[in-house]
């Protein structure tokens, strides 16, 4: 079936140019809409295809390299060949970051354009058809990442191949070290109101019996209820997820639950409140739905935790304990407390203590930016990667400035780079080799293109 399609393919591109969709225009004239400009493969390229792909780049900012009208068809013939290939990996990707793609995306859109009302009306579409439209591209994308991640998973570089590398290079190729920094925090979490807490549970509860007395349905109270961003408009779902992944309470609930028909129990997490539904279950992992509900922090408490936290800085100022004692026995920030209160900044080269300002929490950004090393800053409240909200004095440990990298001071920088030199390098020899072994068909308008691949005409 492959075979003819191929051929059917091929035979269209030889009679370009392709009426593949046509409308009548004011002279009741007939207009060419799109046609079939490559072939990849069995995959078509259409004419729609790149101008849709120059129109986003347009939305997004993006500079391509050398030509647009080059540039474009050949980047989708190059993502042709990573999905191709994995397609014969099975390289998967979940719904979960599917959505966050597609959300991260959205929320782009709405900061250029101003609002969401703005953004439906200049798509003409409701935000749910903007959605689905975007989710077939985003597991593409996703798919297309995973796929190069896996091409280059073993590469790795010894420390003489980095003083090579930067041996060779003259000053001016030298890479530039951002201004880098070490934070250290004690937070506090301001306490919650009883009658709050019972508030939220009533309202779980409430939702529950909805649900069993089938005056509604689990996802349809999850979309309009439920403060997990990430999942409400799936209707909680969170897609087949492993225990690891998840809050340990949630998990217990979670994977102890085998009738879908059934609502768990009121499950406490560091995250708020749930309930959760079973969906199916698949070895050692389980897709389920939840509704989240967070309890409102009072200003009353919030007052009280920044006024405590001053009391704190006053005495480490005053030299009664030091801030790394106070970040251990008072802090309740679970991810720093046992390291003194140094937050970890985890990125794909691996953990390191140090940060660059725009790495860092906005609101922490903030308070240290103008501090001395070893000065500690004026309590604030945040809300933290859960979702809560907390109450927090921050210390500069240390502080950097912006730099040539040196090899003695910014190995694992200068280590990075070469990394990534040579990931690029291996992807550039796999696309190059991938087309050699693929069927490609180009119509004769862009063989004149100075392409970043060599081999797209045969």
């Amino acid at each position: 079936m492959k075979r003819l399609n191929i051929i059917a393919i091929v035979v269209l591109l030889t009679t370009m140019p392709l009426q593949a969709k046509t409308v009548n225009d004011s002279t009741n004239v007939q207009s060419v809409v799109d046609e079939v400009i490559w072939v990849v493969g069995d995959e078509a390229i259409l004419k729609s295809d790149v101008e849709a792909m120059r129109l986003q780049g347009q939305q997004e900012g993006v500079r391509w390299k050398g030509d647009p009208d080059c540039a474009i068809p050949e980047q989708l013939a190059v993502q042709k060949l990573y999905l191709h290939q994995a397609a014969i990996d099975s390289i998967e990707v979940t719904e979960a970051e599917i959505t966050a793609g597609i959300e991260q995306q959205i929320e782009y859109m709405i900061s250029v354009i101003g609002s969401r009302e703005k953004l439906e009306e200049y798509h003409k579409k409701s935000m749910t058809q903007i959605r689905n439209e975007l989710r077939e591209s985003f597991r593409d994308r996703q798919k297309i990442q995973e796929m190069q991640r896996h091409l280059v998973k073993d590469i790795t570089v010894t420390p003489a191949d980095v003083r090579r590398y930067f041996a060779n290079l003259s000053q001016d190729s030298i890479p530039f070290v951002p201004t880098e920094v070490e934070v250290q925090i004690i937070a506090q979490t301001p306490k919650i109101d009883q009658e709050e807490i019972n508030r939220v549970k009533e309202e779980l509860r409430d939702y529950t019996d909805r649900i069993n007395k089938g005056e509604t349905t689990f996802q349809t109270l999850a979309r309009m209820y439920s403060e997990d961003p990430g999942t409400s408009r799936r209707g909680g779902e969170l897609g087949f997820t492993g225990r690891g992944t998840l809050d340990q309470a949630f998990a217990n609930v979670a994977f102890n639950l085998t009738d879908p028909k059934k609502i768990s129990k009121i499950v406490e997490s560091e995250f708020g409140f749930h309930i959760i539904q079973l969906i199916d279950k698949r070895g050692d992992k389980v897709n389920v739905r939840h509704i989240l509900r967070k309890p409102i922090v009072s200003q009353e408490a919030i007052d009280k935790s920044l006024a405590r936290l001053d009391s704190i800085r006053t005495d480490i100022v005053d030299g009664k304990f030091t801030f790394e004692i106070g970040a251990t026995m008072i802090s309740d920030d679970k991810d720093t407390r046992n390291n003194n209160g140094l937050m970890a900044n985890v990125t794909q080269n691996g953990r390191t203590s140090k940060f660059q300002l725009q790495d860092l929490p906005s609101e922490i950004a903030r308070a240290i930016d103008s501090l001395k090393v070893g000065e500690i800053s004026a309590p604030f409240q945040m809300i933290n990667e859960r979702g809560k909200t907390v109450c927090v004095i921050a210390k500069l440990k240390s502080r950097v400035e912006g730099h040539k990298a040196t090899i003695t001071e910014d190995f694992q920088v200068m280590k990075d780079v070469v990394v990534e030199k040579r990931r690029q390098d291996k992807l550039h020899e796999w696309v190059v080799d991938k087309i050699k072994s693929t069927y490609v068909r180009v119509n004769d308008r862009y063989k004149d293109c100075q392409f970043e691949y060599q081999g797209w005409i045969k």
